[in-house]
């Protein structure tokens, strides 16, 4: 495992999504604890610079493009080609903190059936148990060694107040959904997982898991290559146009020309990647930190035994776990303007929450820090659909920092889709709405995390 030394860690990224032309080209993995032990990065096509014909090119070397374009090539037999502006996995794919429960968008459970009615509030839950099927039936498919924490997920009630909303969830998870999780009292998340000063309850996901994210990607790449793909770093997509029968997909050197074109870019999806796309996303920013290992004797006082992925009840909340090495990793928003991400109060937010939670722990340093956008869409539920006046133009949109199996189960439903065989739940099949007055989406922005602070206490 690594150590970062004295090396000054940096979460800089490299555009707001609003208001840059793209992401950049070519730019390495960023400077985290993924990339520090993801070990080499796989091969893959290089530039694309010579002009082709597919039948779907893909934008977007992420869970939700390689994904697709796995699913297209190994079950529909389609020559696919994938566009990364910089590097595959570099993007929310190779940033998130790898933490994985059944969980779709950001609408309570208790508000689903409100939404979507008694059936299909029952057919998306179990679109996301099949999510989850598609992750480990990918990490089995391609033999993907990523760092498996298989011991289910957590969701710990922060404050007192907050044990209610638990207990409704579980009674509904249970009676609405059957499924089995479990409501754990204070004794029984010291008894089993850790001591910490924020945890009065916890509805454990028992088939939650936490993996290395980019491992996982990296894996995910391995097999779309295997299956035919053909993958291209720093290649990014200045635009489209229609051509005959399909749509010709521009790069700064080649061009490619294909019947189906997919958008797999999520939180990076700039306002100038489409006119259709355009006013339809909100791109916020996640910071992540993760710790020097633990000493014996910290891990002693916290009892910190469980590397279960945890989350908290806020509704900025801050999620964490203990890696394989006993560090801790610990996520949570960040800031309104990415030129501040590198501001030392970030890094020392998501200290102080860790040090709120673990006393015992207020000694530990910060070793890797980064950030990446996440992506929000107006009704908080991601979309899987394509764009009204160009019915081959395909999206998986707007995961809202639940992405990891979402991401890549959505990425193989818009493959069968195109290969004429899929099936999309209707609360998801649907086109995105733009946001209302889109102009001022950061300043709706502060004012919800302004909010939160207040509702979180």
């Amino acid at each position: 495992m690594p150590d970062a030394g004295s090396r000054p860690p940096t979460g800089r990224v490299s555009y707001d999504p609003l208001k840059g032309r793209g992401p950049g080209e070519g730019l390495p993995l960023p400077d985290s604890y993924w990339a520090a032990t993801a070990g080499p990065q796989p091969d893959d096509d290089g530039v694309f610079d010579q002009d082709r014909e597919a039948d779907v090119v893909i934008i977007g070397g992420g869970y939700t493009g390689l994904s697709c374009a796995y699913h297209l090539s190994r079950n529909h037999g389609a020559d696919v080609v994938v566009l990364e502006a910089n590097v595959p996995g570099w993007g929310c794919s190779g940033r998130n903190g790898g933490n994985i429960r059944p969980g779709i968008g950001r609408v309570p459970l208790r508000d689903w059936r409100r939404r979507w009615g008694v059936d299909g509030a029952k057919a998306l839950f179990d679109e996301q148990l099949s999510a989850l099927g598609t992750v480990r039936s990918l990490i089995e498919d391609g033999g993907i060694d990523c760092d498996l924490q298989d011991t289910g997920l957590l969701r710990v009630a922060h404050r007192p107040a907050s044990i209610g909303g638990l207990a409704e969830d579980h009674k509904l998870l249970d009676e609405a959904f059957g499924y089995g999780a479990e409501l754990l009292d204070a004794g029984d998340i010291e008894k089993h997982y850790f001591r910490s000063d924020e945890a009065f309850a916890a509805l454990r996901f028992p088939d939650g898991f936490a993996v290395h994210p980019l491992k996982l990607a990296q894996g995910v790449l391995r097999l779309a290559r295997g299956a035919g793909v053909s993958v291209h770093r720093a290649s990014p997509v200045t635009g489209w146009r229609s051509d005959g029968s399909g749509y010709a997909v521009m790069t700064p050197r080649a061009l490619v020309r294909a019947k189906h074109v997919v958008v797999a870019t999520n939180g990076y999806t700039g306002d100038s990647l489409h006119p259709a796309l355009r006013a339809r996303t909100l791109p916020v920013l996640s910071n992540v930190i993760v710790t020097r290992p633990m000493t014996a004797d910290e891990k002693g006082e916290t009892d910190f035994r469980s590397t279960a992925p945890v989350a908290d009840t806020r509704h900025a909340l801050f999620y964490y776990r203990r890696l394989p090495d006993d560090r801790i990793m610990m996520g949570g928003r960040g800031p309104i303007d990415e030129r501040t991400v590198d501001h030392p109060r970030w890094k020392e937010r998501l200290l102080g929450a860790l040090r709120n939670k673990f006393p015992p722990l207020s000694g530990l340093t910060i070793d890797y820090y980064w950030a990446g956008w996440v992506c929000l869409p107006f009704d908080a539920v991601p979309h899987v659909h394509h764009l009204d006046e160009h019915p081959n133009v395909w999206f998986s949109l707007g995961y809202c920092g639940t992405g990891v199996a979402p991401a890549l189960h959505f990425g193989s439903l818009l493959a069968d889709r195109i290969g004429g065989d899929a099936r999309i739940p209707a609360a998801l099949g649907r086109p995105m709405p733009e946001f209302p007055l889109a102009a001022f989406r950061r300043l709706g922005q502060r004012v919800m995390f302004a909010w939160y602070r207040f509702r979180d206490g």
